[in-house]
């Protein structure tokens, strides 16, 4: 009998549900989460769900969300920092893709944001992939054009209007940003 190996642990949304503490399951692998976010990027969540928010008065199909399990298959589910969903109907998580999804760049969750994540949420179909990066202040936007991503562009004061969602959603980056200004 050999010795076990990481390769071979290989765990399930069944495992995921017993565990304590903060876990997304990537590909059958358990990613322990960072410590609780910085004010910095806390903040910067509340203003992008505020801010998404005040324009859904009139959308009763959407809803912003921060923090709220996306579960993706039986082992993969990942909790991005903020999405905007429309017409999910499950309670405990969400099995629908969102159509925007927000990651707020942090070091140690960088390369997985960029890379691992932004590859998920394109095959997911998610409409739009935003990563935020807090140090700079910038924005860059993915739009799904087919079954790739095509950056929009960067944004720091800028507002992006969103064409390719249920409800009539428009981010305006001066207004998110505005407070960490120097």
């Amino acid at each position: 009998m050999g010795a076990l190996r990481l390769e071979d642990i290989h765990y399930s949304y069944d495992d995921y549900r017993l565990w304590e503490g903060n876990w997304e399951l990537m590909d059958g692998i358990a990613v322990a989460m960072s410590p609780a976010p910085m004010k910095k990027h806390q903040s910067l969540a509340s203003n992008l769900i505020r801010e998404i928010g005040n324009q859904l008065d009139n959308c009763e199909l959407c809803e912003v969300l921060g923090e709220v399990d996306y579960k993706i298959s039986e082992d993969t589910l990942l909790r991005p920092d903020v999405v905007l969903t429309c017409g999910e109907t499950h309670e405990m998580h969400l099995i629908k893709a969102p159509e925007i999804v927000i990651e707020i760049i942090s070091p140690s969750t960088a390369h997985r944001d960029e890379n691992y994540k932004f590859d998920i949420y394109e095959r997911e179909k998610v409409n739009y992939y935003i990563i935020i990066y807090p140090e700079e202040l910038k924005a860059k936007v993915f739009k799904l054009d087919g079954k790739k991503y095509d950056k929009q562009g960067d944004f720091t004061t800028e507002s992006y209007h969103f064409e390719e969602t249920t409800c009539n959603i428009n981010i305006d980056f001066e207004k998110v940003f505005k407070r960490f200004r120097k």
